[in-house]
């Protein structure tokens, strides 16, 4: 699934290419991949004459601000497992997942790829509350990258949790955008067991992982995320931090620091890699 890298790489590159650019139309192939509103016509009707302002991310929603001669309304996607959002010429083949087409001029289109088809997008017209529509937003806590994040607050949302601290760190109530990859690879760098319980953790052990939270997120961000499998920027080109992940999808690999094997556990039905020797 991609993760806060990997949305924010999405993020930048639409905003390299896709800004002060109209809708002139576009073309729903999967019903449900659009979450609101329930008429297709509505949607692209509401889209259609608004140019992008700019995207924003939250989480790992992305939510593009339009501007039309009505005023401000919202276009937000989400990814989910395997959804990408393209941008290429309207005479290029059509991936056969191909979900949502948004056409632009210049004979430019944004298209919603998605293979397992959970991925979902949202027209949220003016005047209305963007988190009403998208209600999944209310629910995020702070941003990694947010002044907000500190060791006080990550300590705040672990204190009195029974539960292991990888499990917690998934919770997009606890920290919004971070996934099974940079839990993992943000425990490694912080030097803790991912079974470790929140309610065990010390304040030092709790400092580290803040900081190395965010500086896992900025490796892959500057390394444009991470591709094992589904992921691509707008370009269509792959991220490259799987090639310099410190435990990550490596089971049974040497520890780049150590040297010890790299091992796996399941924890609340995810992989969670971790070096036995570097982590406590």
């Amino acid at each position: 699934m991609p993760e806060l890298p990997e949305v924010e790489t999405v993020r930048q590159g639409l905003n390299q290419l896709t800004l002060n650019r109209k809708i002139t139309g576009g073309d729903v192939l999967l019903n449900r991949t659009v979450a609101y509103p329930f008429s297709i016509g509505e949607f692209i009707q509401g889209l259609q004459g608004s140019a992008i302002a700019t995207w924003h991310r939250r989480g790992k929603y992305l939510l593009a601000e339009l501007t039309s001669s009505s005023g401000v309304s919202w276009l937000g996607a989400h990814l989910r497992m395997t959804g990408q959002l393209l941008w290429l010429n309207q005479d290029q083949p059509l991936h056969k997942h191909t979900r949502v087409r948004l056409f632009f001029e210049d004979k430019q289109e944004l298209r919603f790829v998605d293979q397992r088809t959970f991925g979902q997008m949202w027209w949220v017209p003016r005047n209305m509350a963007v988190e009403s529509i998208i209600t999944g937003l209310s629910k995020l806590a702070v941003d990694p990258f947010a002044p907000e994040f500190t060791a006080e607050y990550l300590a705040l949302k672990l204190q009195n949790r029974r539960r292991p601290i990888k499990t917690a760190l998934l919770d997009q109530s606890v920290v919004a955008g971070l996934g099974n990859i940079y839990a993992d690879e943000a425990l490694f760098k912080s030097g803790i067991l991912p079974e470790t319980l929140c309610i065990n953790l010390e304040r030092s052990q709790i400092e580290r992982l803040q900081t190395a939270i965010i500086q896992v997120l900025e490796a892959s961000i500057a390394a444009g995320g991470t591709t094992f499998s589904n992921f691509l920027n707008v370009k269509g080109v792959n991220g490259n931090y799987g090639g310099v992940a410190l435990v990550y999808n490596r089971t049974g690999e040497p520890c780049r620091v150590c040297g010890n094997l790299i091992q796996r556990i399941k924890l609340g039905g995810r992989s969670s890699h971790f070096c036995s020797q570097c982590q406590r």
